[in-house]
Parts: C-alpha cells; sequence; structure tokens
C-alpha cells in the first residue's frame, strides 16, 4: 500500500490518478501513524519552500518523514517534495528543510551569464540525462518530462545525482540515496518515460515487501 501525504501543499489529485493508471493501492493521510504504517511513501508538493516546511512541522509530519526514511521503505518526493527532503532553500529567506539528503535549492537567476534574460519559472519539457545507474531508471531510456519549478537543488552531491536536465543551468532532475528518491519534475505529467519511473518505485515497494 502506497501512503501520499496530505499537508495541503500537494497535487494529490494527478498523483492519485497516476497510481490508480498502474492499479497501484494506495491511500491519502495526514494522519502520522496511517503514514508509518505505509509500504512506500510519496511526498508531492506545490507552493513555497517555507510554507510547506511550517505545515509540515505544524502537523507532526516532518518527523514522521524522517522515522519512515529511517525504517528502509522506499521514500519518494516530488517537485517541491523533492526539494524538502535536501537541507535548505533560500526561498523568502533561508528556511531548513528535511535535510534527509545533502544539497541546497536556489532560485533560478532569470539571466544567463552573459547577462541575457531567460523566464523563471522553468514550465515546460526538457529532456533527461541520466548520470549513473538506479532501479528507477530500470529499463527506460532518455526521454523528455515535464518540468514547473523557479527553485532547483543547486549542488546535489554526485552520490545522490541520478539524472539531470538542463535550463541555463545543470538541474538535478532524479536523486537517490539508499531508500530516498525525489523527481523535480512532475512524472505523473511526463507521459510514458514518466508513468515508467513511477512504475519502478512502485516495484522497489513490492521488492522490498517480499524480502522481509
Amino acid at each position: 500500500m502506497i501512503g501520499i501525504v496530505d499537508y495541503g501543499m500537494g497535487n494529490l489529485f494527478s498523483v492519485s490518478k497516476a497510481l490508480e493508471r498502474l492499479g497501484a493501492n494506495y491511500f491519502v493521510s495526514g494522519q502520522k501513524k496511517e503514514l508509518l504504517e505505509a509500504d512506500a511513501l510519496i511526498l508531492p508538493g506545490v507552493g513555497s519552500f517555507r510554507d510547506a516546511m511550517k505545515q509540515l512541522k505544524a502537523d507532526g509530519l516532518s518527523d514522521m518523514i524522517s522515522e519512515f526514511a529511517e525504517s528502509g521503505k522506499p521514500l519518494l518526493g516530488i517537485c517541491l517534495g523533492m526539494q524538502l527532503l535536501f537541507e535548505e532553500s533560500d526561498e523568502n529567506g533561508t528556511t531548513n528543510g528535511l535535510a534527509l539528503l545533502p544539497g541546497k535549492v536556489r532560485r533560478f537567476s532569470g539571466k544567463t551569464g552573459d547577462g541575457i534574460s531567460y523566464k523563471v519559472p522553468h514550465m515546460g519539457w526538457n529532456r533527461l540525462e541520466f548520470v549513473k545507474p538506479s532501479p528507477l531508471l530500470k529499463n527506460v531510456e532518455e526521454d523528455y518530462v515535464y518540468f514547473v519549478h523557479s527553485y532547483y537543488v543547486d549542488g546535489a552531491e554526485s552520490d545522490v545525482l541520478i539524472a539531470q536536465s538542463t535550463y541555463n543551468t545543470a538541474v538535478s532532475a532524479v536523486v537517490g540515496k539508499e531508500n530516498i528518491y525525489g523527481m523535480q519534475f512532475h512524472p505523473e505529467k511526463s507521459s510514458r518515460l514518466g508513468m515508467e519511473l513511477l512504475n519502478n518505485f512502485l516495484q522497489l515497494a513490492e521488492e522490498r515487501k517480499t524480502v522481509q
């Protein structure tokens, strides 16, 4: 059973529909006890990093997510949910994240090194470039995925970077370390490749159940 964390700032509908299309059993909850019993956890997110962390702490879910990560069960952050897994963000001043992965979240500057302006937020399809093998990339090929974001993880360490994309700078697109994973883009809106990546995450949950 896949738990989707409901803290009032996630795109719950589209993530839920994607899991339905994949035939996954899931539930949506903001209750710590229920979520800790899930076989895998998805942390979605849209909006402000600071507001998200404030809400997670107010609901007692930030500690729950850390506890879940320590259990060894698969955890996936999507878009803002991925950013929350890192150490801090400079959105609206410096805000500490969950610090489950090393790295910091920065805003796109909006200007190239030559002083040419580019659009922020980054909205659209960009190609994934695989950096290293991962269970999330099993039986998939490089293709385009859909991004909507103004902030990105700057300086994700090489041991957590799985795939990247480029939007006037290198963007950490897929990250992972042990049982903790993140996708900066929206896999549920990224057509075939996005669904394959989500399905691979579901397979991680199934595989862990079989070895317990």
